[in-house]
């Protein structure tokens, strides 16, 4: 099944579940598709089935608590995440015996980009600390050090050889991971007619292009080669500010972003028109939004956690 304008204003919520009693900050599905795992405020880790659709177990960090949570390179069985309590440490963990493999220690301030190596064990981090860390999932050492003077958020590209760092909300810097010391290759600037807080940054499957998510009320989406800015998405309820996230679908041609009033946008990446408008019945603003990079379906949560398919009798 094609992703097309018709298919995305079909889909409908399949399941909602509330596990959580307090906002959920993070989705991430499994490479293959077939596992999802979110983060949440109230210290939780919970497991999803894709293929049964539900949750099969939860796990708990009381002490550091959890934000950012990501599966590792070809593992469903092992995550990293960052901690919003405690400290700073990036942790490892087996999801098998709930056991730590590893510690990343060396952020001095809240970890607010966590992106893995889409091709080995290397993995990035940015920091309120104003560097981006690179590690090896083997070492608790740390490989490097960027030093992009402001607050980074960052991302790979999707051969894993290149890292962007959207730095202190204005320029894009890209960086050759084997040759990161020797700073930026290209650096392009980008400004928002409104000033705004950004707040995650990403490439499309292709490569082709980066999308820049804001707390603000707009999204922006650059050529990943010249820094040109293709479109400007807007026209969602953000009034709070809030930390929204943004996503491609897997084929690259459509951005999708939640809003503070339980909806989902969703643009086309090649005209830059709005192609639908889903209700997915939130109770509270959208966190975090994530499309299945394997199967016909996303994820989308505020403090409950909602699955979605297309309904093929609207086709």
């Amino acid at each position: 099944m094609k992703i097309t304008d018709s298919v995305l204003r079909s889909f409908r919520v399949a399941r909602t579940y509330r596990e959580n009693s307090q906002k959920v900050n993070c989705v991430d599905y499994s490479p293959s598709g077939e596992s999802a795992i979110s983060s949440s405020d109230d210290d939780s880790i919970v497991l999803y089935d894709i293929r049964e659709g539900k949750p099969t177990r939860t796990l708990y960090s009381k002490k550091y608590g959890v934000d950012l949570i990501r599966y590792t390179h070809g593992d469903t069985n092992t995550v990293v995440y960052s901690s919003n309590k405690l400290d700073d440490t990036i942790r490892y963990l087996s999801l098998n015996d709930n056991k730590y493999i590893r510690y990343f220690p060396g952020h001095t301030a809240r970890v607010v980009a966590l992106s893995m190596s889409p091709v080995d064990d290397t993995f990035i981090s940015g920091s309120l600390d104003k560097t981006i860390r690179i590690w090896d999932l083997r070492s608790p050492n740390c490989q490097g050090l960027t030093n992009p003077l402001g607050k980074p958020v960052c991302s790979f590209d999707p051969e894993g050889l290149i890292f962007a760092a959207g730095v202190e909300s204005q320029a894009i810097k890209l960086y050759d991971l084997r040759a990161f010391d020797k700073g930026p290759f290209a650096s392009f600037e980008t400004r928002f007619n409104r000033f705004c807080d950004w707040t995650g940054l990403k490439f499309s499957k292709d490569g082709k292009q980066i999308l820049i998510s804001t707390n603000g009320g707009a999204i922006r989406l650059l050529n990943a080669f010249n820094g040109s800015v293709l479109h400007t998405f807007s026209g969602y309820n953000n009034s709070k500010s809030i930390s929204l996230e943004a996503c491609f679908t897997p084929d690259s041609q459509f951005v999708m972003i939640g809003s503070e009033d339980g909806r989902i946008h969703v643009w086309s990446t090649e005209s830059g028109m709005k192609v639908a408008v889903l209700d997915g019945k939130h109770t509270g603003p959208i966190n975090t939004l994530q499309f299945n990079p394997r199967y016909m379906t996303f994820a989308s949560a505020c403090t409950n956690m909602t699955f979605w398919l297309p309904c093929v009798d609207d086709l």
